[in-house]
């Protein structure tokens, strides 16, 4: 263990990975009152108002102008498309396969990095990939009809590879914006995006149970907002690539919280994708690509 992986930073990672494997369950449970679109504006608009919270108390740079588009792209991919799919993903895909496929994302990621920032892949990253690949194959069969794939699933991978790229290119900010800055910025672009779906969220919050309205207040203000901090909080203590193997427990914590709170656990075929997509990954993260490896480590924290 690293030396400077004290007790605090033992902490901040366990409460992010709590919150975040706490949002799939969260999503299944607010999509009884909230549509796919609404319920991302909800979330991250309580996410926005805390961050704002933080950035008054506390101040934060202003963006330079000529980063302003950069971020616009980064917030509509990485969190509007993302959150929007995922959502529509998990009206039909189980919590516990949702935090499976999501747990792909460092795959797209590596591939993304390869062809966009020049890394190179060995032999055993490429075998990783095809494992995951084949374990993705398997949960989104084991979440359809029979031998069908099923649709949410599909979905869910889009919200994947869109942030797999939201994380390759944000590396080019890295230089010029601290983690807190890149998170925050990014959510509030994303959220100027999701803005087009507030007449739907006016007449769901009309209707909604006080459950499910507190449920996306949960979603927003932890899994959306403090686990980012928390997390960036471990990041600044110790090497990303000593904190990712955590990261794979999430899945895990997933599906034990789907079965406790919403009483439903993946299929046996979805779970021995799931079991070959995350081997995958720990193959392509450990013996992949250097440089790579701390470009999805240190950015696979903010998948929820």
């Amino acid at each position: 263990m690293h030396k400077e992986l004290g007790i605090r930073t033992i902490m901040a990672l366990g409460i992010a990975i709590i919150f975040w494997a706490s949002a799939f369950s969260g999503i299944r449970a607010a999509l009884e009152d909230f549509s796919p679109g609404p319920m991302a504006l909800f979330r991250f608009g309580v996410a926005s108002l805390v961050l704002l919270a933080i950035v008054l108390l506390r101040g934060m740079p202003l963006l330079a102008k000529k980063d302003v588009p950069f971020f616009l792209v980064l917030g509509f991919l990485g969190i509007s498309v993302y959150h929007v799919a995922l959502n529509y993903g998990e009206i039909t895909v189980t919590a516990g396969s949702a935090s499976l496929l999501i747990g792909s994302a460092p795959i797209f990621t590596v591939i993304l990095a390869k062809i966009f920032l020049k890394e190179k892949l060995s032999l055993r990253g490429w075998v990783g990939i095809i494992v995951s690949f084949g374990g993705i194959a398997l949960i989104s069969l084991g979440e359809g009809e029979g031998y069908a794939i099923d649709a949410g699933a599909l979905l869910i991978l889009l919200a994947a590879i869109c942030v797999s790229i939201f994380f390759v290119f944000q590396k080019f900010l890295h230089n010029r914006y601290s983690p807190f800055q890149i998170t925050t910025y990014s959510i509030w672009a994303g959220t100027m995006f999701l803005l087009i779906f507030l007449p739907g969220l006016i007449d769901e919050m009309a209707n909604a149970s006080s459950a499910n309205i507190l449920t996306v207040v949960y979603l927003g203000v932890f899994p959306a907002a403090l686990a980012y901090m928390v997390w960036n909080y471990a990041l600044s203590k110790v090497p990303a690539s000593i904190l990712a193997s955590v990261l794979n427990i999430t899945p895990v914590l997933a599906i034990f919280i789907g079965w406790v709170w919403l009483d439903e656990v993946p299929t046996m075929l979805a779970i021995v994708g799931g079991v070959a997509a995350i081997t995958g990954v720990v193959i392509v993260n450990r013996y992949g690509m250097r440089r790579a490896k701390e470009s999805l480590n240190s950015d696979i924290a903010t998948l929820e």
